[in-house]
């Protein structure tokens, strides 16, 4: 096994990974370790796509096998610990193992209807072109999931040739692939992106969906199983308030959107909300008083 590192003398989080590296190999002899000044090195940088440091490739038997972006000490210590230990594959191994990477290739690039490849993550784009593939996504109000392919090596290598595609960001639509950031913004210009790709519900719709999930809908600051800190007594009145009648909840705490907008949706400005039927029933002192009143069960059960 060979780890390169790819550092900088200005990065002060290289000196540390080089500590770190000195570390393993005191505990890893059979491992060699190797410093690459990357700017010094321009040609071998751009070949292996070395765009930050520090950076570290990992190779066996003069092949690439992994890659890790940045300082993260936990897991270099663990990838070099499992690629130190594991042996080199026969050829037909290595057969069975390209057909399991295209198995799972096919199900990553199925795992949505609009499935992007990139570099970070939508909140966080880790290179210039992935930015600008998702300012132009969400321009256009395309629904996409996402593959950070810093996260896994063997995607990240897998795919372009999958794909006959050799960079990144990679868009796909139904499985298929649509192009990279250049026949994205072709498409722009054409008017036929709005025509491929597949749209996001509007925030109306959405709601509406949510709100008829299930035939009692309750919104509220955690769910059934984890309750937030200003639902302590709400939860327990709620529950024997709903005679046993089956509900559902939703975590306004992992969706600003919903959280906001369902307050305009039902104008009704609080938390918990409760639904029948995708219709507003009211907060936990309309539910008291409709439990008093003998009014909530009918109402729970669809009858009134």
């Amino acid at each position: 096994l060979l780890v390169v590192h790819f550092w900088a003398p200005w990065a002060p989080q290289c000196a540390q990974m080089n500590e770190v590296m000195a570390e393993l190999a005191k505990e890893l002899p059979q491992v060699s370790f190797v410093k690459l000044e990357a700017e010094g090195v321009p040609e071998v940088s751009e070949k292996y796509e070395i765009s930050s440091v520090p950076t570290f490739l990992f190779f066996k038997n003069s092949q690439k096998i992994d890659r890790l972006d940045g300082a993260h000490a936990p897991e270099l210590t663990k990838k070099v610990q499992r690629h130190a230990s594991s042996g080199s594959f026969p050829p037909s191994a290595n057969e069975h193992l390209k057909e399991d990477l295209n198995l799972r290739l096919k199900k990553l690039t199925h795992a949505a209807p609009c499935m992007l490849f990139m570099k970070g993550t939508p909140q966080e784009p880790r290179c210039g072109f992935s930015k600008q593939m998702v300012e132009i996504l969400h321009k256009h109000n395309v629904q996409f999931s996402s593959f950070d392919i810093f996260s896994d090596e063997e995607v990240r290598q897998g795919l372009k040739a999958y794909s006959n595609w050799p960079t990144y960001p990679q868009l796909y639509v139904s499985g298929e692939l649509i192009g990279g950031l250049d026949i994205i913004k072709e498409l722009e210009a054409s008017e036929e992106l709005d025509t491929i790709c597949p749209k996001a519900p509007k925030l109306e719709e959405r709601l509406k969906v949510l709100t008829n999930k299930a035939s009692v809908m309750l919104f509220m600051k955690g769910n059934k199983q984890v309750l937030h800190f200003d639902l302590t007594v709400f939860p327990v009145k709620m529950s024997s308030l709903f005679c046993s009648v089956e509900y559902e909840t939703f975590d306004i705490l992992e969706d600003e959107e919903v959280r906001q907008g369902l307050k305009a949706y039902s104008n009704w400005p609080t938390y918990p909300q409760l639904y029948v039927k995708g219709e507003l029933v009211g907060g936990l002192d309309i539910v008291k008083e409709l439990k008093e009143n003998g009014e909530l069960l009918p109402i729970l059960r669809g009858e009134n």
